[in-house]
């Protein structure tokens, strides 16, 4: 198959111990015989990742003929580097310590570990070999730990394959084997998809982007575009890479594990959606306010407050008129976004949203019965839906009361059903964020159409936002996403 994994050698007799595969080719062939019609991602077994090696040129070769290495060169690169930066490890001493007090060896203060695709022989430091694959993605690593008063990674290398001990062959092949199965599996399924779509989701995520209905129509979909979708959770971070491209149906955040993973297929060459540069843009509402106020788009009088500055609530207040709207950078689902009715609730509301971030936004209130929610994918409009406000409240969503009413009413249109002018807002706002999968939240006013939120991680759920499209919607996402894998 073209986009089958390809696994690389010094020697094709060093994959004697292993399955049988047609997916194994010499690194002397690989580098003289530029299979231009292969498209999938290669592994780089070579024992010699140096500078200008052979292995080192294998995965070089790759990334130049527009295909995912592991390693990639950059990690290559890394590893060769070592010695000039010490690696942070999240709970390094104590997952070290307790190690050595279960298996008392012989020199306490000094540990090695085999690490292959990210697992280990020892379920003790999981967490460690984990970590250590998703920071340098590479097959096969060898790393000394010593403790002087405290553990640190003493070196840090490469391991030839042909060097592995019955136990370690034993344990690379079951690694393999769970990182990549669709290759080392004897069995085939009926159907082989061009491209692999990992969708990242959280199953117990209190107000998901898409609930299941919705997620299993993505998957089928994806199939009708030669694509193969597979749920993943955040516990498949160090998976990422057996995949071509990440859709992100969770809800985004900077200081997240959503924004480390789009960080990652980013840097290693995966279409994704949302982009880090997207969630940077519409996560943080102060960064979308100065995006939006440089651009001249309309959207509310809004003024930014900092807790060091002391601001005068009163004069604010007057100037605004009440009741006034403040917001935190970084809330969403209308998740720290409070309203104050008079001076003394300006100050008491700000006070308590200080505690959550030193900078606030202040924005005048406009009533509406509902806001406008423009869908928008590579910069066309896709969808359209009126959210109604919540039974006696202001927002759509009503965190302050359970069960039935916390969220309000909506209507699902024809993009050609909306307002032409309320359509044009949205557009000339998403341009300024990316080509990627968008939800414009839009309020139309005396002056015309003002933005409310840009989402880059909107909210498509079954019999909602696919109400006039139905399974339409999900088919023009996922051909998109095709379209960006095959350029």
């Amino acid at each position: 198959m073209q986009n089958t994994p390809l696994v690389i050698l010094d020697d094709l007799a060093d994959w004697q111990p292993y399955h049988p595969s047609q997916a194994i080719i010499s690194a002397a062939d690989y580098i003289t015989q530029n299979s231009s019609k292969h498209r999938g991602p290669i592994i780089n077994l070579c024992g010699d990742l140096s500078y200008l090696s052979t292995g080192y040129y294998v995965s070089l070769l790759a990334e130049a003929r527009g295909q995912r290495s592991l390693p990639p060169v950059s990690a290559i690169n890394d590893l060769a580097n070592l010695s000039q930066y010490q690696l942070f490890l999240k709970d390094l001493n104590k997952q070290l310590n307790k190690f050595v007090s279960n298996h008392q060896p012989n020199d306490p203060n000094s540990v090695r570990l085999l690490i292959c695709f990210g697992r280990c022989a020892n379920t003790e430091l999981e967490q460690l070999a984990r970590q250590l694959f998703e920071t340098y993605p590479c097959p096969i690593l060898e790393v000394d730990f010593k403790r002087e008063g405290r553990w640190f990674i003493s070196a840090l290398r490469n391991r030839a394959l042909s060097d592995l001990n019955d136990a370690q062959q034993t344990l690379f092949g079951e690694s393999l084997e769970g990182f990549s199965k669709r290759v080392w599996r004897r069995t085939r399924k009926s159907k082989e998809y061009r491209y692999d779509l990992a969708i990242l989701h959280d199953p117990n995520e209190h107000i998901p982007t898409s609930d299941k209905k919705a997620l299993q129509k993505f998957i089928r979909a994806a199939k009708d575009c030669d694509i193969e979708a597979e749920l993943i959770t955040q516990d498949d971070f160090g998976r990422l890479l057996e995949f071509d491209a990440l859709f992100i149906r969770e809800t985004t955040r900077i200081n997240h594990h959503t924004y480390h993973f789009a960080k990652k297929a980013e840097a290693n060459g995966l279409v994704v959606i949302d982009h880090p540069d997207a969630i940077l843009r519409c996560a943080n509402k102060v960064f979308l306010n100065e995006l939006l106020v440089k651009n001249k788009v309309p959207q509310p009088r809004s003024e930014l407050i900092v807790s060091d500055q002391n601001p005068d609530f009163a004069e604010i207040g007057e100037r605004f008129g009440y009741p006034v709207v403040l917001k935190i950078p970084d809330g969403s689902f209308s998740i720290g976004v409070e309203q104050a009715k008079n001076a003394d609730e300006f100050k008491t509301v700000a006070t308590e949203l200080f505690k959550k971030s030193t900078i606030l936004l202040v924005q005048e209130f406009l009533p509406t019965d509902f806001d406008w929610r423009i869908g928008v994918m590579n910069n066309r409009a896709i969808y359209a839906c009126k959210y109604f406000m919540a039974r006696n409240h202001w927002q759509i969503y009503n965190h302050a009361e359970a069960g039935r009413g916390k969220s309000g009413s909506f209507e699902c249109m024809g993009v050609h059903q909306a307002p032409k002018d309320v359509v044009k807002v949205a557009l000339q706002a998403t341009r300024l964020i990316g080509d990627g999968l968008y939800g414009v939240d839009i309020k139309e006013t005396a002056r015309g159409p003002v933005i409310i939120e840009v989402n880059d991680n909107p909210s498509i759920d079954s019999e909602v936002e696919d109400l006039y499209l139905g399974d339409e919607l999900y088919r023009i996402i996922m051909a998109d996403f095709a379209r960006r894998l095959e350029s």
